[in-house]
């Protein structure tokens, strides 16, 4: 697979319901954006919600959802 090297800074911990932090590739650490991740039981599982906000442009936007997705669908994969 690729490597990627971005950083963040955590803003915010609730174990087992919520975490926020900063996201900033290395290579464009002046465009940082947020990322909010929200836990929440669901029946016999889990609710993740994520929300990734505060970008750049529009471009940087659809690139970040479209890798989300993919990641989120490998952990739903792994995780079944």
């Amino acid at each position: 697979g690729e490597e990627h090297d971005v950083s963040g800074i955590y803003r915010e911990v609730v174990p087992n319901e919520k975490l926020v932090f900063t996201w900033a590739w290395r290579s464009t650490p002046e465009r940082e954006s947020l990322v909010t991740i929200l836990i929440k039981p669901d029946g016999g599982g889990s609710l993740l919600t994520l929300t990734h906000e505060q970008f750049f442009d529009e471009a940087a936007r659809d690139r970040h959802a479209e890798g989300w997705a993919g990641c989120l669908d490998k952990l739903a994969r792994y995780l079944s």
